[in-house]
Formats: structure tokens, C-alpha cells, sequence
């Protein structure tokens, strides 16, 4: 067996068992370096170097995470959800349009995640802030948060994709693009696009699936301080006071004019700077001298915030590494090698296994941006020698990347939405993220990715 493939099952069947999902990378990084004959000694330099390339979006998490609590404990987020159950009246009568409002919600959130990849490019960063105050909405709707978590995965995943604007311009042509044509490829950036819809169009329609069929039951929750093990009683208590106080208009309006800005200038200091980690910070400092919690809690609020995100932080530095020992043991070039062995001269069954190896590459490493080059420089040589079209390869080529985005374990397409649906720890990132977009996303992209391959 390929160290590759020995090491993503290892790590999808530890988490599959609920074991730490940290721990099930360190181990396949472990077995599958050890399996590929690397030293031990060499084994740990890999990961070891790896782990810095996860380490800038894990404190950029851990910074959202306190902003997201700094404005929990303003009461912004307690009135909102009030406003919103007593408006749609979902205490009454108003439970008889449930669907249509849910409907709504998903739409907006859709929206959202849509323009985080093109019209404002903040990419997952919306997610933290946005989602937990949504959090009691969705519990008095009974919306199952596995539909939550697989319309936030399409809306940051299939737009930059497709649409050639904001990370979209980057994954289609500075990427994806540019890695074709540098082997030996041929194409043009109209063209990109074009060969990605097919394979997009399965994750839409994995997506009505899974909001119309799959998670349309209704889901009970209860309603939780965002987070629990970080919320002592005295905290509780001021949450409490500070939302009657923004319920019945007691703050100033200087100190509601802080919250606005601090909201809008999270996302403008990230835009101007290319930061989440300073966009956090600065609207953190906005909340902590509005008054909106007492100045002798801010180290508690930070820290709370840190820890409600530390799962997602360590997760990413954790799969930075499993992916650098992946690279190291060079047996993602043997996977490739040892496929067109069993190949022989069918061009169906090529594209086939080119799409499932791809599979197997991108779960472990779990970012679309990163695989491409490598899946580019195997892949398409390959594909000219079998025949198939330029459109044909770059559907090939960017459907098999596609595939370690969602439904990946270590993906932040899939730690995005789990790191505001489990502010309350109420979403387990494995069963309640990764599988339903893994079946909803990734089933779809091997069918229609191998579809595109045999069309165009």
C-alpha cells in the first residue's frame, strides 16, 4: 500500500472514532512517514517544519474567536436573536412559517460566504463573528446545523472555483492556470471556468440535496453560553445584565456607534492590511474601550475567546505538518506512478483514478491552493498522454484539487463552519461537518469531475 493512502485512511478512521482529530494526524504522519521508510529523526524535522504554515491562520482564529466573545458579552448578540424571535413571532403562530424563514437564513448565510471568496474577500474569517449570534435563532427554528455547515462549505468553496473575482482570480489564474500552462498545457483563462462548471454544478446539486432532503428534519438544541467551558458564573451573570441593557436602548450612543464600527472596521483593517489577525485586534481594542464589558475582563474575554477556537487553531498547525511529511516521503509521485500501471489504455477508467488519487492527496493536506501544484506537475502530463482534452485536463486537474476543500478533516472549509456552529459545543466538527459536506461535496465532485473528463 502507498504511504499516502495508509496515512489518510489512518487518519479518517481515527476521526471517523472520535479520537482527537490532532492526534489521528500526528499518528498518519508517524505511520505514514515510517511505512515510507523515513527515519525517525527525518519524520519529525518534516513536521516539524511544517507547522509554521498553519500557524498564521491558528492565531488569526484564536483573535476572531475573542473578538466573537467580546461581542457576546456586549449583548449585541442576545438582542439580536430577541429582536429576531419576537419579530418573526416564532413563539406563536409564527412557527407555522418556519421553512420560509429558514429558507431565508440559509440564503443570507449563503450570501455571506459567497461574497467572503469575491465581493468582500475575507475568505473564513466572517465565520466566527457572523454564525454564534445566530446561534439561538437557528435553536428556536430546530434548523439541523449539518445544512448550516453545508451551505457555509459551498459558499467558500465553489465560488473561487468558478468565478474569476477576488480568491477566484488567485485559484483560477495565478494558480491553477499558470501550474497548467507551466506543464506543458496550453489554455487560456476564459477557458478555466468553463471546464470548472460541470464539476461545480455537482456541489449544486449536492446542496439542494442536502438542504431539502438530507438535514430538512427538524434538530433540538439547547440554549448555551457560546462558550462553555470558558463562562463562570460571574460572566453569565454580566452577559445577562449587558443584554438587558442593550434590549432596552440603555447604551449610549457612543458606545453603540463603537460596536458599528467595530463590526465594519474588523472587516476593513483585514481588507487594507491582508490580515485577520490585526482586523481581530482592532476590533477587539474598539469593544474594550466602549465599555461594553468591564476593562479588569478583557484578559478574561481574550482568553475565552482563545480557548473556544483552540481546537480549530492547533488542528490547522497540526495538518501543515501531516501534509510536510506527506510531501517528504515522496510517495505522492509513486501514487501516481503505481495508478497508471493498473490504467492500462482505458481513458474512463484514467479519469477515474486520477480523480480518486487526487482525493486521497488533497484529504491529507486539505487546501485546494496547495495541491494544485503538485497535482498539476503529475497530472497533467498524464492526461495529454491519455488524450484528453485541455478543457477535459482542466477539469481534471482542478476537481481532483477541488476535493481536499470540502470534506477534509483538516480543511478550513470545513474548520471554518465548525468553529462558529460549535461556539456553544453543540457540533461535532467530524459527524456534523466533515461527513455531511464529505457526502454532499465530494461524491458529487468525483462523479461530475469524471463527467466533465469524458464530455469535453
Amino acid at each position: 500500500m502507498n504511504a499516502v493512502v495508509l496515512a489518510i485512511l489512518i487518519m479518517v478512521t481515527l476521526s471517523l472514532a472520535r479520537v482527537s482529530v490532532v492526534f489521528a494526524l500526528i499518528t498518519a504522519a508517524l505511520v505514514g512517514g515510517w511505512y515510507a521508510g523515513m527515519p525517525l529523526d527525518d519524520i519529525l524535522t518534516a513536521f516539524n517544519d511544517g507547522l509554521g504554515n498553519g500557524a498564521t491562520v491558528a492565531i488569526a482564529y484564536a483573535v476572531l474567536g475573542a473578538f466573537a466573545v467580546a461581542l457576546s458579552r456586549s449583548g449585541i448578540t442576545q438582542w439580536l436573536a430577541r429582536g429576531a424571535v419576537e419579530r418573526l413571532d416564532l413563539d406563536g403562530g409564527g412557527m407555522l412559517k418556519r421553512r420560509p424563514i429558514i429558507l431565508a437564513l440559509l440564503g443570507a448565510l449563503g450570501l455571506a460566504a459567497v461574497s467572503s471568496q469575491n465581493l468582500i474577500p475575507v475568505h473564513i474569517a466572517f465565520i466566527p463573528i457572523l454564525v454564534p449570534p445566530l446561534l439561538t435563532l437557528m435553536n428556536r427554528l430546530q434548523l439541523d446545523r449539518r445544512a448550516v455547515a453545508c451551505v457555509i462549505t459551498f459558499g467558500i468553496t465553489a465560488p473561487y472555483m468558478l468565478l474569476p473575482v477576488g480568491f477566484g482570480a488567485i485559484f483560477l489564474n495565478d494558480i491553477l492556470l499558470a501550474n497548467l500552462n507551466a506543464n506543458g498545457l496550453d489554455v487560456e483563462a476564459a477557458q478555466v471556468p468553463l471546464a470548472m462548471a460541470i464539476p461545480i454544478g455537482g456541489m449544486a446539486l449536492g446542496l439542494l440535496v442536502a438542504v431539502f432532503a438530507s438535514y430538512r428534519r427538524k434538530r433540538n438544541y439547547a440554549d448555551r453560553p457560546l462558550s462553555v467551558s470558558g463562562a463562570n458564573q460571574d460572566s453569565r451573570e454580566h452577559d445577562e445584565s449587558v443584554a438587558e441593557v442593550v434590549a432596552d436602548g440603555r447604551l449610549k450612543l457612543w458606545q453603540k456607534l463603537l460596536l458599528v464600527a467595530a463590526l465594519v472596521g474588523t472587516v476593513g483593517v483585514q481588507l487594507y492590511t491582508g490580515s485577520m489577525v490585526l482586523g481581530g485586534l482592532f476590533g477587539f481594542a474598539l469593544l474594550s474601550v466602549s465599555g461594553v464589558f468591564r476593562w479588569r475582563e478583557q484578559d478574561g474575554v481574550f482568553t475565552e475567546g482563545m480557548r473556544m477556537m483552540a481546537q480549530i487553531g492547533f488542528i490547522m498547525i497540526a495538518a501543515a505538518g501531516f501534509a510536510s511529511v506527506m510531501q517528504a516521503t515522496g510517495a505522492v509521485e509513486s501514487l501516481v506512478a503505481g495508478s497508471t500501471e493498473v490504467i492500462g489504455d482505458h481513458r474512463w477508467l484514467a479519469a477515474l483514478v486520477m480523480l480518486v488519487v487526487g482525493l486521497f492527496i488533497t484529504m491529507g493536506i486539505g487546501s485546494s491552493f496547495s495541491t494544485i501544484p503538485i497535482i498539476a506537475s503529475l497530472y497533467v502530463p498524464l492526461a495529454l498522454n491519455f488524450g484528453f482534452s485541455p478543457m477535459a485536463t482542466i477539469a481534471l486537474v482542478g476537481a481532483a484539487a477541488a476535493l481536499g476543500d470540502a470534506g477534509s478533516p483538516a480543511s478550513d472549509s470545513t474548520l471554518g463552519p465548525t468553529a462558529g456552529l460549535n461556539a456553544d459545543g453543540q457540533h461535532d466538527h467530524i459527524w456534523d461537518s466533515v461527513v455531511p459536506t464529505f457526502l454532499h461535496y465530494n461524491v458529487p465532485l468525483l462523479i461530475f469531475g469524471w463527467v466533465a473528463a469524458m464530455v469535453l
